[in-house]
């Protein structure tokens, strides 16, 4: 039997704003939230994709025979790259060739350290980063990735920083996340509980995931909810409904009235409007 072990991370952040009466949410503090989520989930899928291309082998098998089956993988499908094998580790070096280095729609540069360790009942798939980037964010850290032979489920555990690359802006954070397959098969995407806490340049966030369904093509979930913890201990509650192939509508909740926003599967963010004179 064939598995895929794919990992997700998403890290929205809300920008607080004045002008408003203390505990209402703002139009501009609803759009800042889903802008956030956009440009954060950029920084997640671009090592989701790294994390899809090596994910591609037998369960139950050694782990040398498991490293030595994504080594192959990888390199008969990313041609661009220098793959190598040492006991149970790989490492991708991406771009060390000519050509473009593409996997399904997503551009990589940097490098890629894999490693495999078979446990019973599980097999525990470590990831390391090293300056991946698209070209326009770069991302470094480390997650972990247990694999439950019988429960076909995972745990997630992960520490990132990310950085966008036109003006510098940073965010580093850990999260800790069971996923199981979106719809019965890892391949549509992955249905996710659990938290994740990150530090920005405005303090630390904290983040609840309850039941979200995600995939692997979109910047954001398209059912379940959120609910963000800014630094001041203002909770942003977001929920998620999909609109068509493309676009995903998020609803932020406000204490007077919703906030709609679409997001596009480029991580484009639009609102309902402008509205003017609101805080």
């Amino acid at each position: 039997m064939q598995a895929r072990l794919w990992l997700l991370a998403l890290t929205p952040a809300a920008l607080l704003v004045t002008g408003c009466p203390e505990g209402e949410l703002s139009y501009g503090e609803a759009k800042e939230a889903v802008t956030e989520a956009a440009l954060a989930s950029e920084a997640t899928s671009l090592v989701e994709g790294s994390v899809e291309l090596s994910t591609s082998f037998t369960l139950g098998q050694a782990a040398e025979a498991t490293a030595t089956e994504v080594r192959d993988f990888i390199a008969s499908q990313m041609p661009c790259a220098e793959v190598t094998r040492e006991g149970t580790t790989v490492t991708v070096e991406y771009g060390a060739h000519e050509g473009a280095c593409l996997w399904r729609g997503r551009t990589f540069s940097g490098t890629h350290i894999i490693n495999f360790v078979k446990t019973e009942g599980s097999i525990e798939v470590t990831h390391e980063w090293q300056d991946i980037s698209n070209g326009r964010v770069e991302v470094d850290g480390t997650a972990t990735v247990t694999w439950d032979l019988d429960d076909k489920s995972r745990h997630v555990v992960h520490e990132l920083s990310w950085t966008r690359l036109r003006d510098g802006k940073t965010a580093t954070g850990s999260g800790d996340r069971m996923q199981s397959p979106l719809d019965g098969a890892w391949v549509n995407g992955i249905q996710t509980d659990g938290s994740r806490e990150w530090n920005g340049d405005r303090g630390t966030w904290d983040l609840q995931i309850d039941g979200v369904g995600w995939r692997w093509i979109d910047p954001v979930p398209e059912t379940g909810s959120y609910v963000l913890t800014t630094p001041k201990d203002k909770r942003i509650a977001m929920s998620f409904s999909r609109i068509d192939d493309n676009t995903i509508e998020v609803t932020v909740e406000g204490t007077k009235r919703d906030h709609k926003f679409r997001v596009s599967s480029l991580g484009d963010v639009q609102g309902d409007g402008e509205e003017g004179g609101e805080s």
